[in-house]
């Protein structure tokens, strides 16, 4: 599911027209980066959360070359799926 289908998917499930289910999904998302980029953790119960790590520079290697590479710092978003939505991916 892509970003257009989701908002589609508002529409029809809140029975709105479908700029304002747009509307909605670019705000909801605007807002979990926005809280991401302030060091804030984003939490969805019963589906997951988001957090950013941090990870420091590092001398990597070129694969093709061997070579040595430095890697710079960086952080990096990272996804934890909640229990409940672990449950629901394994019901059989």
């Amino acid at each position: 599911m892509n970003k257009s289908e989701l908002s589609h998917m508002v529409a029809v499930h809140a029975d709105l027209p479908e700029n304002e289910a747009v509307l909605f999904v670019d705000i909801a998302f605007r807002e979990m980066k926005n809280a991401l980029l302030a060091d804030n953790r984003v939490e969805i119960r019963g589906f997951g959360s988001f957090k950013i790590k941090e990870y420091k520079s590092y001398t990597g290697r070129n694969p093709k070359t061997g070579e040595p590479v430095a890697v710079k710092q960086k952080k990096l978003p990272f996804f934890k799926a909640g229990r409940e939505l672990k449950e629901f991916i394994n019901e059989e």
